[in-house]
């Protein structure tokens, strides 16, 4: 196993707590104590898993988040949230800005463990496609999660990238948003629109900055699919 995870938790009671029961499950957890600090380990190690408290001293969870999705190096390292908000709002806030869990404190030690489990493995499962999917003129490589646009690299996240594929490789097929939302989060669908309405209009409006076709199409009242 033997996968660097990054702890960024400033309750240093909680942090040995998660450093000690990953390190038990046989990862190599490593402890920071707040924002700025997991941000200056960012480039001391390749991880495969950050778990962020919000409530952090100086930067915010929230920012540090901003920033890991920003980076080229960490933009689809799966982030695990952690808050003692229960509200879904807040959740529904965090997963449109791009973490891949939330977990509310107090938290089952036993539930943590298998969502950082479930991450790693989506995580490690990318696509081995060799293959170069194309559409009008988007290039998109499974395999290195690389699209280009006539040419140009156009930068996504990793829920972005997600969400072009499965509609490329699909692409007279109409996915409605709770479909969109548990293929891509790999999660039930909560009913709300907002997470998929969000990531569909940040991924047009990249994909307009750099060509002048209308790449995906709404279908109303059912959801999406390429514009044929």
């Amino acid at each position: 196993m033997n996968e660097p995870i990054l702890v960024i938790e400033d309750d240093a009671s909680i942090n040995r707590l998660l450093c000690e029961t990953l390190q038990g499950a046989g990862y190599q957890p490593h402890s920071a104590f707040s924002g700025s600090e997991g941000l200056l380990l960012l480039p001391a190690e390749s991880w495969k898993c950050i778990i962020l408290d919000l409530m952090l001293p100086g930067k915010t969870g929230e920012e540090v988040l901003a920033i890991l999705r920003e980076s080229t190096t960490t933009r689809t390292t799966p982030v695990i949230a952690l808050s003692a908000r229960t509200d879904r709002e807040s959740k529904l806030t965090l997963l449109i800005n791009g973490a891949d869990d939330y977990i509310t404190k107090p938290f089952d030690i036993d539930e943590l463990l298998a969502r950082v489990a479930i991450q790693l493995r989506r995580f490690s499962a990318a696509p081995e496609e060799s293959q170069v999917l194309e559409w009008l003129d988007i290039s998109l490589a499974p395999a290195s999660r690389e699209v280009h646009i006539n040419g140009k690299p156009l930068a996504l996240t990793k829920r972005e990238f997600d969400i072009l594929a499965l509609l490329i490789r699909h692409p007279r097929q109409v996915y409605s948003r709770a479909t969109l939302f548990e293929s891509v989060w790999q999660d039930d669908f909560m009913g709300d629109d907002k997470t998929v309405n969000v990531h569909i209009s940040n991924l047009r409006a990249k994909l307009s900055a750099l060509s002048p076709h209308k790449h995906i199409k709404s279908i109303w009242g059912v959801g999406f699919r390429l514009a044929l």
